[in-house]
């Protein structure tokens, strides 16, 4: 049965600010989806076990798990930044300051 009712709403271009997390939140757990994102892409482009994962990136088996079970909450974003420099990646960080409103 599809439901005639349903409303389509333009996405702001982070799904955090679209589900209601405040401005500095939304913005904090966008930057760690994506860094844990190019680490499940290295684990799977590696086809590697997760025991190597772990070692690769110097975590627990428990932890990769956990990481690519996309649990948010348990990894800082400095953790991830040095679990790529682990792996050889190079993260570059591109700061866009606030547009200063017309005098």
């Amino acid at each position: 049965m599809i439901d005639d009712d349903i409303k389509m709403i333009k996405s702001s271009g982070n799904i955090f600010t679209d589900l209601g997390f405040d401005e500095v939140e939304a913005s904090t757990l966008h930057i760690r989806s994506l860094l844990m994102l190019e680490i499940e892409h290295y684990i799977k482009r590696q086809a590697i076990t997760q025991f190597e994962a772990a070692r690769q990136l110097g975590i627990t088996s428990s932890s990769v798990d956990d990481l690519l079970n996309g649990k948010l909450s348990l990894f800082t974003i400095d953790a991830l930044v040095n679990m790529l420099a682990r792996i050889g990646s190079h993260v570059e960080v591109v700061v866009i300051p606030p547009q200063q409103k017309a005098a």
